[in-house]
């Protein structure tokens, strides 16, 4: 008579095969460069440095917004580059990150890996998901800004990074990338905007 599956080892199963799956992440070279550029980062480093810069930036958000719900998303936010790879928001002038096929990738990544999950993690982390990539309530607004000024301050100390890469103009950066910031983070990005402008010659 066949033996009944225990359901905790089959959720335990589950459990593992996304974490050995997130794993990969960490092969994920990103277009962004360390701080010192000695090397790229890969996608797992960019997610553990924004779950500290939220940790340490808390004092920096709204008072409406969950440091705790913010640090979830920004481990969560780019697993589905396992799939997709990096796409730089400066690549093809801006247009790539933007587009819809990569928007369709991207979900078609966030389907299978989260999909891995038992049924009640899958909800919600993909939720989650969903909730940093629509960018609409204040704890994804702040995560977004978080997420944005991080490849900034990298490309700064590096000496230039992607925007030398992609030929970037500071009115590129700004609308980009200082938009985003300055939505869920405004003295981040007044901070930010004064040390990163005299290196667009501002």
């Amino acid at each position: 008579m066949p033996q009944t599956p225990d359901p905790q080892t089959s959720r335990l199963d589950a459990q593992f095969a996304f974490l050995n799956e997130a794993d990969r992440l960490k092969s994920v070279l990103r277009a962004t460069t360390l701080c010192d550029g000695s090397r790229r980062e890969n996608s797992g480093e960019h997610s553990w440095h924004l779950a500290l810069y939220a940790m340490v930036l808390a004092d920096q958000a709204p008072p409406d917004v969950s440091i705790d719900r913010v640090i979830r998303m920004l481990i969560l936010h780019d697993l589905v580059e396992i799939d997709v790879g990096d796409v730089p928001i400066h690549s093809a002038n801006g247009a790539a990150h933007a587009s819809l096929e990569t928007q369709a990738a991207e979900q078609r990544a966030a389907d299978r890996i989260f999909g891995l999950l038992p049924a009640d993690l899958a909800h919600s982390f993909r939720a989650l998901w969903d909730e940093f990539e629509a960018a609409e309530t204040p704890d994804a607004v702040f995560a977004k800004s978080l997420d944005r000024v991080q490849p900034v301050l990298a490309n700064l100390l590096s000496g230039g990074g992607t925007w030398t890469t992609y030929s970037v103009t500071w009115d590129q950066l700004e609308s980009r990338v200082g938009n985003k910031i300055a939505r869920g983070a405004p003295r981040i990005w007044d901070w930010v905007k004064a040390q990163v402008r005299p290196f667009f010659g501002g």
